[in-house]
């Protein structure tokens, strides 16, 4: 059951290279199961989210995390009508184009690439749907729709949005994506702001003492010490933050609701020049940039986590100089590209962490893991 505001498949702006339609699936489902079989995303379960992939088993990776945001972007979807087709290939894309180390292996390979275009995770998301990916006869690239596209691409710059064509336009008349896309950024913040907690616990980087600290986490851990106060170990870390995770999704559900009522869409067109409506109310927006200072003062910026990052930086700095200066080391169709810089940044950013080590240490001798 759709709202009108809702994208629908068969209303969709179309793909840049026409194709017959699924016998026996909508073109958002397809999109999905392309993203799914495609290389880009088997590679994500070796990419850091917050630690690296040799640190532990059970830290969260780039797939966890897009599976996560998934879930809960399709569950909020269902609620409020919305086409969860389209935010699962939305929520399963959204990282393909991260680096290997995470956004450390982002900033390096930026700064590797600043008299070059720069780099950007997010424009390189749409880049390997659009053009990396070499899976079909007829074309590069997924040969998406333009609403996944669309959602892709969280942010741009002017200058990058008018290279982009169709999927570039609305950051030039500033206007709004689908409610689907709105969705699937929320879900991504409420993914990260929980499961990064857990991880930092399960480090030993964080304690309940410290996260105490923060007014939305402590208000759940009270609660659950009132009402199971014979609980003790992870049991208790895991209860508030289902708690917690459970009122961020209610919260956007209420909070978008009254947006909608204040503001009655009746299409996709109308939600586009509308201010966001996916939201979350202003205390609890209040609240997690509460948290999000915690996390970074206490987590991203921990002494353990920024040496393992500096490595990964250093990994990234020195891949990409030896590949520049040794374009032969890279697999052939890298090496043929026009722009050699643009390819080395390519072959470097669809990394693993594990693949990204072993080709440092065999083309500098160095190991730095």
């Amino acid at each position: 059951m759709l709202a009108p505001y809702a994208c629908r498949p068969e209303q969709s702006r179309g793909r840049r290279h026409p194709e017959p339609p699924a016998p026996t699936r909508n073109a958002f489902q397809r999109d999905r199961d392309r993203i799914v079989h495609s290389t880009a995303f088997r590679r994500l379960v070796y990419k850091t989210q917050v630690f690296l992939n040799h640190e532990g088993d059970l830290f969260r990776t780039r797939l966890t995390h897009s599976l996560e945001v998934a879930q809960l972007a399709r569950s909020i979807a269902r609620t409020l009508g919305l086409h969860e087709d389209l935010v699962e290939a939305i929520a399963l894309a959204h990282d393909l184009g991260h680096t290997p180390f995470g956004h450390a292996g982002q900033d390096a390979l930026h700064e590797c690439m600043r008299e070059h275009g720069g780099f950007e995770h997010n424009l390189q998301s749409l880049r390997v749907v659009d053009r990396l990916e070499e899976r079909y006869p007829d074309f590069d690239g997924l040969n998406l729709t333009f609403e996944t596209r669309e959602g892709i691409l969280k942010h741009c710059s002017l200058e990058n949005a008018r290279k982009l064509g169709d999927v570039g336009q609305r950051f030039i008349e500033r206007t709004q994506p689908s409610l689907e896309a709105q969705l699937c950024n929320l879900a991504d913040e409420i993914a990260y702001s929980t499961h990064d907690i857990d991880d930092g616990v399960r480090s030993g980087l964080l304690t309940l003492e410290q996260l105490d600290e923060v007014p939305l986490f402590a208000r759940y851990h009270r609660k659950v010490l009132v009402a199971h106060p014979q609980l003790a170990g992870r049991r208790v870390l895991f209860e508030a933050l289902r708690l917690m995770l459970s009122d961020l999704v209610y919260d956007v559900i209420g909070a978008t609701r009254q947006a909608l009522e204040a503001h009655r869409p009746q299409g996709v067109d109308e939600v586009r020049r509308l201010p966001p409506l996916v939201r979350f109310s202003d205390a609890m927006r209040e609240e997690l940039v509460v948290l999000k200072r915690f996390l970074f003062r206490e987590l991203y910026r921990h002494p353990q986590v920024v040496d393992s990052t500096s490595r990964g930086k250093q990994v990234v700095r020195e891949l990409f100089a030896a590949y520049v200066e040794r374009p032969g080391e890279m697999p052939a169709d890298y090496q043929a590209a026009a722009d050699r810089h643009r390819a080395v940044a390519d072959y470097i950013a669809g990394m693993t962490d594990r693949f990204a080590i072993r080709e440092h240490e065999r083309l500098t001798g160095q190991r730095l893991f």
